[in-house]
């Protein structure tokens, strides 16, 4: 089994020169091999904050600290210098799959190696036989080998966000960052993905942060949900004390666009699926 790493943010701040800070003195610890789900509103510093994680973004001058594992992705505003390689250990899904529509699904998988293999061969694109047989024992894993020589944009969108997530296994990352990976799905490709997240996340012990704008995602496949508003923490704990109650106290109105567009937020925390809890990454913790 994969060991995940353990992440650790520390006062991370960002403004975008704009007046509301988009993260404002964010603490975050998260351990080796946990799932956490991240959720919040629109414009609650979600994906600023995967972003600033991963070191594609940097924090305000002198502004904090985010460690993966014992490697610090960024200091005091600061990325650091070999952020190509400490991303290695970081994979990052992304909600528009960035993935290239006209190559083969087995070369977008194999594109998770190229900060693994020698600069030459990652110009070339050329990979060994055993890389191959990672790649497609990659996909393989996410139920799509199949699909290996197919045109990425031939797929699914589901189908796509299952290529992204095995180019991260292909990765050997530690700890995938998940950014609303299911926000352009229909409900039964996100109730696929997040089951393969979670499937990840149980049997190979690889550390995962989603975030997500479903509230009844978060507490069915998450013990755990950190809750963002205009750029705070305003909620760490287990993800089935998130009741109505709390959530309207949390985000008011803007509650009822966290869930996907045909329920109320009182129909959600009464269905028995959602109230049951937990759901399949729990069920063997």
């Amino acid at each position: 089994m994969s060991t995940g790493s353990s992440l650790s943010v520390r006062g991370l701040s960002k403004s975008f020169g704009a007046p509301q800070l988009a993260l404002s003195s964010v603490d975050l610890d998260i351990r080796p091999g946990e799932m956490v789900a991240l959720i919040g509103a629109s414009g609650s510093g979600k994906s600023t904050l995967l972003r600033h994680i991963s070191g594609f973004v940097a924090a305000d001058a002198g502004s904090g600290e985010v460690k993966v594992g014992e490697r610090t992705m960024q200091s005091g505003g600061r990325i650091a210098r070999d952020i190509r390689h400490l991303r290695t250990e970081v994979g990052f899904v992304f909600q528009q799959f960035n993935l290239v529509g006209r190559l083969s699904v087995m070369t977008n998988v194999l594109a998770g190696l190229l900060t693994r293999v020698p600069a030459w061969r990652s110009l070339v694109m050329r990979f060994t036989r055993e890389e191959k047989a990672e790649a497609w024992r990659a996909l393989k894993s996410v139920g799509i080998e199949n699909l290996a020589w197919q045109r990425a944009s031939t797929l699914s969108g589901g189908q796509q966000q299952r290529v992204a997530i095995a180019r991260a296994l292909v990765q050997r990352a530690r700890i995938i960052l998940a950014d609303e990976p299911i926000a352009s799905l229909d409900p039964e490709s996100a109730r696929n993905v997040m089951e393969i997240l979670a499937r990840i996340n149980r049997e190979q012990g690889i550390t995962v942060l989603v975030s997500l704008h479903q509230v009844q995602f978060a507490r069915r496949y998450c013990v755990r949900t950190v809750a963002l508003r205009l750029g705070e923490v305003v909620y760490d704990g287990p993800s089935e004390a998130l009741d109505a109650k709390l959530l309207r106290n949390l985000y008011g109105a803007a509650v009822e666009e966290m869930l996907d567009g045909t329920e109320t937020i009182d129909a959600v925390m009464n269905d028995p699926v959602v109230a049951e809890g937990l759901r399949p990454a729990a069920a063997s913790a």
